[in-house]
C-alpha cells in the first residue's frame, strides 16, 4: 500500500490528471492477464477494499488529484454499497467505475453517493439506444472501451473510433475518454485528437510488476508514464 501511495504521488508529477486506483476480485472477467495477475498480487497482499480505501486516505494527506475506484460487483454486493459508497466518498473517491454492472441491472441503490460520480462504460457494439440509455445516468466521464475483448496493450488504435466518439459525442456533454490497448505516446496522441482524454492501464501495471521490490520502482513506473502523458495533451483538440 506504501508503494501505491508513492506511485500515486509520482505518476500526478508525471503528468497523470486522474488516478483510477483497483480495487482487486478474485474474477477479473474484464481484464487480461496483465491486471488479473496484478489483482492476484494484490489479493495475496491483502489489499481488501477498506485497506484500499485507508490507501486513497494516506494519498490524499499529500494530493487532490482525482481518483476513480475500478472493481467488480460482487465486492460491493458483499460489503453493502450504501455503507461502501459513503466511507468511499469520506476517504476521498471521486468516482466509481464497476465493470460487470450491465445497464439493465443497474438501480438507484447502485448509484454512488453524495458527490461520487459515475463512470459508465461503452462498448464498440454498444447499439445506439443502448448508448443513449447509458449516458444518460453518466457523470465524470464516459469510458469507452475501443475494442472487444478484455484489458491489455495493443499495437495500434481501432479504426473505427472517431466515428464510434463521435456517435457517443451526440448524446452527451460529459467528456468521453477511451482506453483499453492504449500503451505507447504514439496511440496516446491519435487517441487524444479525437477524444477527451486517454486511459492507459495495463502497460502501467505491466512496469509496476516489472519494477516491483526496486527502491525507485514509483521513478521508474513514471519515467515511462511521462511521455504518453506529453503526448495525450500534446494531442488534444480541446482542453477539458
Amino acid at each position: 500500500m506504501e508503494d501505491t501511495r508513492a506511485l500515486a504521488l509520482s505518476l500526478e508529477k508525471a503528468g497523470v490528471d486522474i488516478l483510477e486506483l483497483g480495487v482487486p476480485f478474485s474474477d477479473p472477467v474484464a481484464d487480461g492477464i496483465v491486471n488479473q495477475l496484478a489483482s492476484q498480487r494484490a489479493l495475496e497482499a491483502g489489499a481488501t477494499p477498506y485497506a484500499v480505501l485507508e490507501c486513497v486516505k494516506q494519498i490524499r494527506r499529500d494530493s487532490q488529484i482525482p481518483i476513480v475506484l475500478y472493481t467488480y460487483l460482487n465486492p460491493l454486493l458483499a460489503l453493502g454499497f450504501e455503507a461502501f459508497h459513503r466511507d468511499a466518498e469520506q476517504a476521498g473517491v471521486d468516482g466509481m467505475l464497476i465493470l460487470d454492472l450491465p445497464p439493465d441491472e443497474d438501480a438507484p441503490e447502485f448509484a454512488p453517493a453524495g458527490g461520487m460520480r459515475r463512470i459508465c462504460l461503452i462498448a464498440p457494439t454498444t447499439p445506439g439506444d443502448r448508448i443513449a440509455r447509458i449516458t444518460k445516468r453518466a457523470s465524470g466521464f464516459i469510458y469507452y472501451v475501443s475494442r472487444e475483448g478484455v484489458t491489455g496493450e495493443q499495437s495500434s488504435v481501432a479504426e473505427s473510433l472517431g466515428e464510434r466518439v463521435e456517435a457517443i459525442r451526440k448524446t452527451t456533454s460529459v467528456p468521453i475518454v477511451v482506453g483499453f490497448g492504449v500503451s505507447n505516446p504514439d496511440q496516446a496522441r491519435q487517441v487524444a485528437s479525437l477524444a477527451d482524454g486517454v486511459v492507459v492501464g495495463s502497460a502501467i501495471v505491466k512496469r509496476i510488476a516489472q519494477y516491483s521490490g526496486h527502491p525507485r520502482m514509483p521513478d521508474q513506473v513514471a519515467d515511462f508514464v511521462r511521455p504518453l502523458a506529453a503526448a495525450a495533451k500534446g494531442g488534444q483538440s480541446k482542453p477539458l
